[in-house]
């Protein structure tokens, strides 16, 4: 671009004017950006009225100016002095921002001289650079150099506002917004897919490099635009999108240097202050990894209560390998962070307001299997796992199914932690209730020597209870024509059943309770062949090593529904 062409025969390059030792009385130097400048007075003084009122008192002096606190850098300063000579401007998306600063601040307006350069630079702006999505962008970001002097210009407004109409036309440029799960007939999460985008017909996608420009901006920049965003309605899955590209960008879990380090806790917290309340507008797993994120560094208990949140409003997306936290800081020593988990699941228990239990039963399994998992941690801690199986109990109950799979997790711990007490060994099977496991799983319990005899004469009986309901129900089934003569007669004999086996039990649990002290005082052989005895009047002699690692099938209870 062409200014100034009454002077364009004059000789000019940087040889003239830059880094001259001394100067003429008809020059004036300059310090600025700590760059040492010899210009032309005439020149400077015909296009910038700051240094035309400067230099007026001073015209046969030889004067040396130091500008502290002028705006742009050294090539800013460069190419502004270029115009004053007359030489050719090239005006640039990168350029035209602190140019505009530094004309405004030199006063090189159209009140001193007539088609100046604050006039041809804001023009640009205006015409050439807001009308783009990228240019706009690129114009934007160089804000960061001259904010307060843009502001105070209302540039920075300028730049939002054409950010902001051009999103609410084609949110697309934002980023393609992540698929929503999808569940099959049976309510099964299909997964798979879930962080991937949208996939659009490539006539109506974006330019990729339009999708990513955001990126590029400061921090403090974007938090401005997509807060702007938000303010005024821009689709939620949209805004989603760039802020997870923008954290995958600045928040790398593998950025090392404390600076760097310091530098992604604010991106990190910043990007959980922006996003949307909406759920699902972004998958369960890619919460998770700016959860993790905000563990690794150090991000606010706000923010990661914030994440822990949003995760517990869609928990049922998630997949156990989500819920495998590394632990971090005091928590080291054991694998995983179950406090974190704990904390996600009381939110969503909190937050669960659906009718049907679809959702809890899905966390209900996820949590079994987490449990199931975690407990072959030798460094998990029998409370961290009391704790943890008391809510998988919870949720187990509300959905009126089995617990097959919290009886897993228990037998898995007690295998890995074979060191514990039998008193220890109680604590970990409270939460279990052998009422609720599966004649297979109950089966299994009452052969199983690593759980307390306790347990074993409960799930012994809870045997007894399901065979009794297998005889009631082929009972009732024998003879329709009869059904009500014969349930009352069945329902006698199983009263009489009842009786005697609460009766054996009582005798049991006095006999468990006379091995335990046994136990207790030492005597190792009397232990192992009192075990043998009850084993054997229990009628469970089959080892139980081969159940140390069981896999029971998942069953809802017959007698509470689905």
């Amino acid at each position: 671009m062409m200014a100034n062409k009454e002077n364009t025969n004059i000789p000019f390059s940087s040889s003239n004017w830059y880094r001259k030792p001394t100067a003429t009385l008809s020059e004036v130097r300059f310090q600025i950006h700590g760059e040492q400048y010899c210009l032309d007075r005439k020149f400077l003084t015909a296009k910038s009225g700051k240094f035309a009122a400067l230099l007026k008192d001073h015209k046969n002096e030889e004067l040396a100016y130091t500008f502290k606190n002028i705006p742009g850098d050294p090539t800013t300063f460069e190419l502004a002095m270029k115009f004053c000579y007359g030489r050719e401007l090239n005006l640039t998306a990168v350029n035209v921002v602190p140019l505009i600063c530094l004309a405004f601040y030199l006063d090189m307006t159209e009140d001193h001289c007539k088609g100046n350069l604050l006039n041809i630079a804001l023009c640009f702006f205006y015409s050439k650079i807001l009308p783009t999505w990228n240019e706009a962008v690129k114009a934007f970001q160089t804000t960061e150099l001259v904010f307060d002097e843009a502001s105070h210009l209302g540039l920075v407004d300028s730049c939002l506002e054409s950010l902001l109409s051009k999103a609410r036309l084609s949110p697309h440029l934002l980023g393609e917004p992540f698929k929503k799960p999808t569940h099959s007939d049976d309510g099964v999460s299909n997964k798979n897919d879930d962080s991937k985008p949208n996939a659009r017909k490539k006539l109506f996608a974006p330019n990729q490099r339009a999708s990513e420009a955001l990126t590029s901006l400061s921090l403090r920049l974007y938090d401005l635009t997509i807060s702007n965003m938000v303010q005024n309605g821009v689709h939620p899955e949209y805004i989603a999108a760039s802020l997870y590209k923008y954290s995958k960008k600045w928040a790398n879990v593998d950025i090392v240097g404390e600076e760097a380090v310091k530098d992604c806790k604010e991106v990190i917290e910043t990007i959980e202050k922006l996003l949307p309340d909406e759920t699902e507008v972004i998958p369960c797993k890619l919460l998770f990894e700016m959860l993790q994120a905000a563990i690794v560094f150090q991000a606010s208990p706000s923010c990661r209560y914030g994440f822990e949140t949003r995760i517990g409003k869609q928990l049922k997306e998630a997949a156990v390998e989500d819920l495998l936290i590394p632990s971090q800081g005091y928590a080291a020593e054991m694998q995983f962070d179950t406090a974190c988990v704990k904390r996600i699941l009381k939110n969503f228990y909190a937050n669960y307001t659906s009718s049907d239990n679809v959702g809890m039963i899905k966390v209900a399994e996820l949590i079994e299997d987490f449990l199931s998992t975690i407990a072959r941690d030798a460094n998990l801690t029998k409370d961290s796992f009391i704790s943890l199986s008391a809510l998988s109990v919870a949720t187990s109950i509300e959905t009126k199914r089995y617990s097959d799979g919290l009886y897993r997790a228990i037998n898995i711990y007690l295998d890995k932690h074979n060191y514990l007490t039998e008193s220890e060994k109680e604590e970990v099977c409270q939460g279990l209730d052998c009422s609720r496991l599966s004649p297979e799983a109950c089966t299994h319990a009452a052969q199983n020597s690593l759980l307390p005899l306790r347990v074993v004469v409960q799930a012994l009986f809870a045997s007894q209870l399901h065979l009794r309901d297998v005889i009631t129900t082929r009972a009732e089934d024998s003879d329709n024509g009869s059904r009500k003569e014969d349930s009352i007669v069945v329902s006698d004999v199983t009263d009489d059943a009842r009786i005697e086996m609460e009766n054996r039990v009582i005798e049991l649990e006095n006999e468990c309770d006379r091995m335990k002290k046994q136990i207790q005082g030492g005597v190792a052989k009397e232990k192992n062949s009192t075990w043998k005895a009850l084993k054997r009047k229990l009628g469970c002699m089959s080892s139980s090593h081969a159940y140390t690692d069981c896999q029971v099938k998942k069953k809802v209870h017959p007698r509470n529904g689905a």
